[in-house]
């Protein structure tokens, strides 16, 4: 990572705009120094997807080819991601997708630019995007991809071993949300007929939100 001085401020929520659009919360996110991860990432990914979504996916935060698009899930894991929702009956286009972490965090290794868990000043610092986008969207459905996205929205003690593919209702940020792993976990599954059955367990959560969203919209 490059070693120059990474001015901060508490959180991202001293950037918020006054007027809380998804237009104006994506323009304002661009300048956010509300953490240390600006400093190294190449730019700020934002959410993409209608303002009047039922569902919205929140992954973990931005990978290498998202940090150079400027697009969430649009590298391999949202390769897997887009395979699993076609097959669940889930357009990419109906639903919006952001992470819980703005910037990419990573660990250079020669050429390369490995994924780097966010601390829980980070998750923390960045969280104010999150829940706004939230406010915005007023989704009827949150799935929380992986454990770092799930724990941001559900606390720290939440263990998604125990709760994957459990609709959760009323709560804070939606009528129903749903924590289940992040796709960029199946493919760190070497062995192939294991990472089969944690595709078709993925797949089958997200039948269960696609099932859910066609009640929601009657």
């Amino acid at each position: 990572m490059k070693t120059q001085a990474c001015p901060t401020t508490t959180s991202a929520k001293d950037f918020l705009p006054k007027r809380i659009t998804l237009s104006q919360l994506r323009e304002a996110a661009k300048g956010c120094r509300g953490c240390d991860l600006y400093c190294h990432a190449t730019q700020t990914v934002f959410g993409r997807g209608p303002a009047n979504a039922i569902v919205m996916f929140i992954g973990e935060q931005p990978g290498d080819q998202e940090d150079h698009a400027g697009q969430p899930f649009v590298g391999p894991a949202g390769r897997i991601l887009d395979q699993a929702m076609q097959q669940a009956g889930i357009s990419r286009d109906e639903v919006y997708v952001t992470n819980a972490v703005k910037h990419f965090k990573f660990e250079e290794q020669g050429k390369r630019r490995i994924h780097s868990k966010p601390n829980p000043r980070q998750i923390k610092a960045c969280r104010p995007w999150l829940e706004s986008e939230i406010q915005v969207v007023k989704p009827r459905i949150v799935v929380a991809l992986g454990a770092t996205a799930a724990r941001s929205l559900m606390g720290l003690s939440f263990r998604l071993t125990q709760h994957q593919g459990e609709f959760f209702e009323n709560t804070e940020w939606a009528p129903y949300l749903l924590a289940t792993v992040h796709p960029s976990s199946l493919l760190r599954i070497p062995d192939e007929a294991s990472r089969h059955r944690a595709k078709a367990a993925f797949v089958a959560d997200l039948k269960l939100v696609a099932r859910r969203a066609r009640r929601a919209t009657r």
